[in-house]
């Protein structure tokens, strides 16, 4: 790395430290002085229990029908590893070290100082992931990330950064998990760079804990003609959460998908959603969010679109599920526009599960149980078009886990 690079994260890094006592825009705010920053590196680190975890939240640790592997416990990376022509993955500590062009794109879709768990992931960062696919490649198979949380109590603060070149086409999965019982806070920082012509598809999959806080931030920027689509499942209880992707359609015909299923149960509390920003002519976007939540679960889904160019198109959908009566989803959508001749709509609903649905399903010989499993399997079930045969498997698999345990 140059000098100028260099010079460049130290003017972040201490913008960052500034903004440490920054509490977040949206969800709860943390004391992070209760989270440990050190970790050991394990020595045994496939053990019977991560294989399980990886293995539920879609990680084959056989590498079968994947492109590539990237998997950090904790701090520490363990796999680096492409299988694809035209793809790289490695670190990102070590991209940044071989990548001098790296340094313009880093923090460049977010703010380092946008609050205190941005700031975390510049001051106290912990490794991350760095995925490429170069220009025209189009790669069949997704490549894996897995960011495993397993001491209790540690914090993982990682910066992750994707890169499509122009004509690529990629598929990502990412799993994210940590024992049933651990505690510990994961701050991920994901920016996404898709060029024109390129097309992505980012597919998450949590299975965390009620220990566990987490504070994904995302940001993602598309140019002419490129294309996003993010799936983002949730399977499992966990303490809070709280994430809000933004995506910036800079590139004219650009078009955006995101779609959110969260499972909500226990005391768990969510503060989920996405924005989108239409900036050019042509751009399109699409956000659906799904949520089921039983127990004493809180769920905000949010939505934010602004248009703010001509003949821009989009529509926000948020429908939820109560299963109990200490549960709550609040649904809050927001449109916005700023040029003329923009259509954008959004549709919400709450509430519980129609009796007469489950009553339907229970004259057809199924128990209650069956029948409000069968009726949320299909609630969550989102229409996705253009990913891989491997990875719709991989989310109704997901899907069906979900349903099962509500």
């Amino acid at each position: 790395m140059s000098s100028g690079a260099r010079a460049k994260i130290e003017q972040l890094k201490k913008k960052a430290e500034e903004a440490l006592a920054k509490p977040p825009a949206f969800g709860p705010d943390l004391d992070l002085s209760k989270y440990k920053y050190e970790a050991e590196k394990p020595k045994d680190w496939l053990t019977k229990d991560l294989a399980e975890r990886a293995e539920l939240v879609g990680i084959d640790l056989g590498e079968r029908q994947r492109a590539g592997t990237y998997l950090q416990l904790d701090h520490f990376s363990i796999i680096e590893k492409a299988t694809a022509g035209g793809v790289e993955v490695m670190s990102i500590s070590k991209a940044l070290e071989s990548y001098e062009w790296l340094a313009d794109y880093y923090w460049r879709a977010l703010s380092v100082d946008a609050d205190k768990f941005t700031a975390l992931a510049e001051v106290k960062r912990t490794e991350g992931y760095f995925i490429r696919a170069k220009k025209g490649v189009k790669v069949d198979f997704p490549i894996q990330a897995c960011l495993f949380l397993r001491t209790p109590r540690v914090a993982q603060n990682v910066h992750n950064i994707i890169v499509v070149e122009e004509g690529a086409e990629l598929h990502v999965i990412t799993g994210c998990a940590t024992p049933r019982v651990a505690e510990g806070l994961h701050v991920g920082v994901s920016e996404f760079y898709v060029k024109r012509g390129g097309k992505l598809s980012f597919t998450m999959i949590h299975g965390w804990a009620e220990g566990v806080d987490v504070r994904p931030r995302t940001g993602v920027i598309l140019e002419e003609d490129a294309s996003f689509t993010s799936i983002y499942v949730n399977l499992n209880p966990v303490k809070t959460l709280q994430m809000m992707p933004k995506v910036y359609l800079e590139g004219r015909n650009a078009k955006c998908y995101l779609a959110s299923i969260i499972a909500a149960s226990g005391k768990s509390h969510f503060d989920v959603g996405g924005a989108t920003y239409l900036r050019a002519e042509g751009t399109k976007a699409e956000i659906v969010s799904r949520t089921v939540a039983k127990d004493e679960a809180f769920v905000a889904a949010r939505g934010l679109m602004v248009g703010e160019s001509e003949g821009v198109k989009g529509h926000l959908e948020c429908r939820g599920i109560m299963l109990s009566p200490m549960s709550v989803v609040v649904a809050i959508p927001e449109l916005e526009a700023k040029a003329k001749n923009v259509e954008l709509s959004h549709e919400a609903a709450v509430g519980k599960i129609a009796e007469e649905e489950v009553y339907y399903l229970m004259t057809r010989g199924f128990s209650e149980e069956e029948a409000t499993s069968i009726i949320i399997r299909g609630f969550m079930d989102v229409d996705v078009k253009g990913l891989p045969p491997v990875l719709i498997q991989q989310i109704r698999r997901a899907l069906d886990v979900t349903a099962k345990s509500l």
